[in-house]
């Protein structure tokens, strides 16, 4: 069984190769970890991850393209922004083209 600490390192390790202006589900990461089934915990390793750690956090959403208000370190404006400063388009209902950034 791996340990919860070693389990949020390697997702920050996945979180930190995501390109710019590219973007990744927390499912997606939850199934290059082996366990699809995790991505709430991906969410949990996002939200605690060290302020130290500088990581591309914002560039990871939900299944459908949006922004998860609960995860959202900073909430979801400074994730938007993060996002538009890397030139990352929203439709009018919030959500990103998953197929055109991920």
């Amino acid at each position: 069984m791996v340990c919860m600490s070693e389990l949020f390192q390697r997702v920050y390790e996945i979180v930190a190769r995501i390109p710019r202006g590219k973007v990744v589900t927390y499912g997606q990461i939850a199934a290059a970890l082996g366990d699809p089934r995790q991505a709430r915990t991906v969410g949990w390793a996002l939200r605690s991850t060290p302020e130290w750690l500088d990581i591309p956090w914002h560039r990871v959403v939900n299944s459908s393209g949006g922004i998860s208000p609960r995860h959202s370190i900073g909430g979801l404006n400074t994730q938007r922004k993060l996002f538009e400063d890397e030139g990352v388009v929203f439709n009018e209902d919030g959500r990103l083209d998953l197929e055109r950034y991920r």
